[in-house]
């Protein structure tokens, strides 16, 4: 059998010895709204996932996607693109605004810091609390670093408030309130910014996960935004492909061969 890969550092003799699924090559996703990233999710990316603090630099990210995947010669809405998001959501508002406050108490500033210095590779710890948070070029993650500095031309975030807004959604923002409220946020979200859908995050596990199928997803099914059942196929069939294997002129696909004994 012909070799697999032959390169500098290892070299491995045929395919590998896995049962392959009814797709062959996993579904793309691609994490990052840098321009390299946008770069490379033109190019490669089945689906897509930004996060951004605000509907302003969303939309933004979700724009330059477009374009990217347009200038790329494909079709700039047949990539699904996801944004992070995180809910706290209880059986009324005033209960959501309990539960997410009662998460706030236990939630960390000197540790949120600590996150946002790994993520951006810039040491806050150096930096005045109420000083503004500026770009620096650094190795670490280049979209947070942007949504933070440059990404809304109206907002400009001191250290403090970097610290108090990713405690409990991370680099992304925390939606609180009932089924009813939650659910009117996300729609307002999509309409806004031109996200296809969210990739929802935990503050408590399992809670926050509860709180998601418990109450939210039947409020998004009452309203046509949540599949009642699985489609037929495979995931990429899921994301509206028409064939569970990648189809030229994507790269992936253009990288099979034939092997003989």
């Amino acid at each position: 059998m012909g070799r697999g890969h032959d390169g500098e550092f290892f070299t491995v003799p045929g395919i590998h010895l896995s049962e392959p699924s009814p797709q062959r090559t996993p579904v793309i996703y691609q994490a990052g709204a840098s321009p390299r990233g946008v770069e490379f999710a033109a190019t490669h990316g089945e689906g897509i996932f930004v996060s951004a603090p605000s509907k302003t630099v969303l939309a933004g990210q979700v724009a330059s996607v477009r374009a990217a995947l347009r200038a790329a010669g494909r079709d700039p809405f047949g990539v699904t693109v996801l944004a992070q998001l995180t809910v706290v959501v209880g059986e009324t508002d005033a209960r959501a605004a309990r539960l997410a406050g009662e998460y706030l108490d236990v939630a960390s500033e000197v540790g949120a810091l600590a996150l946002m210095s790994g993520w951006t590779g810039i040491d806050l710890s150096t930096l005045e609390l109420e000083s503004h948070f500026e770009a620096q070029e650094t190795d670490a993650i280049q979209s947070t670093i942007r949504a933070f500095s440059r990404g809304d031309p109206e907002k400009s975030w001191t250290i403090r408030e970097i610290a108090d807004f990713i405690r409990l959604g991370g680099d992304s923002p925390v939606i609180v309130g009932s089924p009813q409220t939650v659910a009117d946020q996300l729609e307002s979200w999509i309409e806004e910014t031109g996200i296809d859908g969210f990739n929802l995050a935990a503050t408590a596990v399992p809670e926050s996960f509860e709180q998601i199928v418990d109450l939210l997803v039947p409020e998004l099914q009452k309203r046509g935004r949540y599949k009642r059942e699985y489609a037929p196929g495979s995931l990429r069939e899921k994301l509206g492909a028409s064939s569970p294997r990648l189809a030229a002129p994507h790269p992936a696909a253009l990288a099979r061969r034939s092997w003989t004994q």
